[in-house]
């Protein structure tokens, strides 16, 4: 099977926190250039971020998620 990036993040807390609930959620991911961009924050552009990795197959489901996840956060932040 293969993987595909489905969100990409600047810092590891963002990152894990996708991942967890995509666990959670019983997608298979794991994340790319997760220890690149922790040990080194300056490549975080140059690398793209940390990318969150999915099954082809789960991505659809996985964005969903991840949408719902966002919006929950958007929600919850008071300005």
């Amino acid at each position: 099977m293969d993987f595909i990036v489905i969100n990409s993040y600047n810092n590891y807390v963002d990152a894990h926190i996708a991942r967890g609930v995509l666990e959670e959620e019983g997608i298979n991911c794991w994340l790319k250039d997760e220890h690149t961009v922790t040990i080194d924050p300056i490549l975080t552009n140059a690398v793209g971020g940390i990318k969150i990795m999915v099954y082809k197959d789960q991505a659809e489901r996985a964005w969903e998620i991840l949408s719902n996840l966002k919006k929950e956060q958007q929600l919850a932040v008071t300005c």
